[in-house]
């Protein structure tokens, strides 16, 4: 088994609601395979009952749920329960100190009985000080985000802990992978994202390349229709979301080229990018210093590294591949790899950016493109201010081996002395690099290794 990495911050927030003598309410969401499952069976607990819901009818799952009570509470599966009421009475009166439930898969109990978020209501609300601890899983991060964050649903107000489960940062996969250089360590990332179920899959393999093309190449991979499986998780149809990802990821990322590519008014498709967004699958950016409400300038991209690759290298060349040419399309994409690399190691720099230069008190590195005060236009591959705004960190993102730092460093000259938000600021000049530089003309270059040494 792979192993298991961070989430101490949810763990011991879990514990702590577990070992109260008064119960609660848990809820605990985000995206398939982020280990959500593995967090909830690590807090090991003697006092934990753990059900995993399927999706068969409601009768046969509170017979397969009384059945892991009963591992705990002999006897406690010999009566038959007509309904999720009395099951949970029946629970309560049973126990004798403080105990926990994990009803894993939580959707799939609401769908088979759509009274069950009112039924847990009505429970919470009669023994607010019982012995039970209830904790809600979930991979439909919509419907789990609406059963307790929607002022109108019946849980809303009751959970003690809400806990979103998140891909793992950069830096765990170095843990996972202790044998690889950050090099490696970067081009890994760029395929498999923070999601440890993916981490746990490579594993298997010698190298990258021979991972990819079993896993994701393969028609009978298993993550050759991975996109498929999470947006079935939030949508009754995935045809829409697997649409508009698609052409985000092949390089339409204008609300207007959406539109255009779609055929749709682009006001029909405020709310699918925005519902992409709110799940993070999307990121909207906008160029530094614009306001993210205002402005029309927005961009669309992949947040997600492993869906990035997906949709950039899988998706459009499945034709292929499903004749078996996985090694042929590979060996094809070499430079669009590379390309796809390069963008999401930009990606992992303005994220480390804060951590790496702490005495500046940095806000959120993004980026910059667009015209300058002289006409010419230019892209910045990342920004930054302190809080204070007295200072602007400027910096190049390069992953060619030998950057060229002369010329680096005097666009950045050029970009700041034109650049009416640099005014009156202290410029400090970076450069990320796959190679560490020496270069004086930067105030400070980092490589990899000082990268992922940040982002935990």
């Amino acid at each position: 088994m792979f192993p298991f990495f961070n989430r101490e911050a949810e763990l011991r927030r879990l514990r702590r609601m577990i070992g109260q003598e008064a119960g609660g309410l848990a809820v605990v969401y985000g995206r398939r395979r982020c280990g959500k499952s593995r967090l909830v069976r690590e807090l090991s607990e003697t006092n934990l009952i753990y059900f995993q819901a399927d999706q068969r009818e409601a009768p046969l799952q509170r017979q397969a749920l009384a059945g892991a009570i009963a591992r705990q509470l002999p006897g406690f599966d010999e009566a038959v329960y007509p309904d999720w009421e009395a099951l949970l009475h029946a629970l309560h009166y049973r126990l004798q100190g403080p105990m926990a439930i994990c009803l894993d898969e939580f959707p799939y109990l609401v769908r088979g009985d759509e009274a069950l978020p009112s039924i847990l209501q009505g429970f919470l609300d009669r023994f607010p000080n019982g012995p039970l601890s209830i904790l809600l899983c979930g991979s439909a991060q919509q419907m789990m985000r609406g059963l307790v964050l929607d002022a109108s649903a019946p849980l809303y107000g009751r959970a003690k802990e809400i806990l979103r489960i998140h891909p793992l940062k950069a830096y765990w996969l170095s843990k996972g992978f202790p044998q690889l250089t950050p090099d490696a360590l970067v081009e890994e990332y760029a395929v498999w994202g923070g999601v440890p179920r993916y981490w746990e899959l490579r594993q298997a393999y010698a190298n990258l390349e021979e991972a990819l093309l079993d896993l994701a190449f393969d028609p009978i991979g298993v993550l050759y229709e991975e996109p498929d499986r999470l947006f079935l998780d939030e949508a009754r149809s995935a045809i829409q979301p697997l649409s508009i990802m698609s052409l985000v990821g092949s390089g339409s990322q204008r609300l207007s080229e959406i539109a255009a590519r779609l055929e749709k008014p682009a006001t029909q498709l405020a709310r699918p990018l925005q519902f992409l967004t709110d799940l993070r699958f999307l990121l909207r950016e906008v160029p530094f210093g614009e306001s993210a409400r205002n402005s029309k300038k927005g961009i669309y991209s992949i947040a997600d590294p492993f869906l990035a690759f997906y949709f950039r290298f899988v998706s459009p060349n499945r034709s292929e591949l499903e004749l078996g040419r996985g090694a042929k399309v590979w060996e094809r994409l070499q430079p669009a790899w590379r390309q796809h690399v390069a963008g999401v190691w930009e990606s992992m720099c303005r994220e480390a950016l804060p951590a790496l230069l702490p005495n500046l008190d940095l806000q959120p590195a993004s980026r910059w493109w667009g015209k300058l005060s002289d006409g010419a236009s230019m892209e910045i591959d990342l920004l930054a201010t302190d809080t204070a705004q007295q200072v602007l960190v400027a910096g190049e993102v390069k992953w060619s081996d030998e950057p060229h730092t002369k010329s680096l460093s005097g666009r950045l000259d050029y970009f700041t002395s034109v650049f009416p938000p640099a005014k009156g600021k202290k410029i400090v000049k970076v450069l990320f690099a796959r190679k560490k530089s020496s270069d004086p003309a930067f105030d400070f270059c980092f490589s990899p290794e000082e990268v992922l040494g940040v982002l935990r």
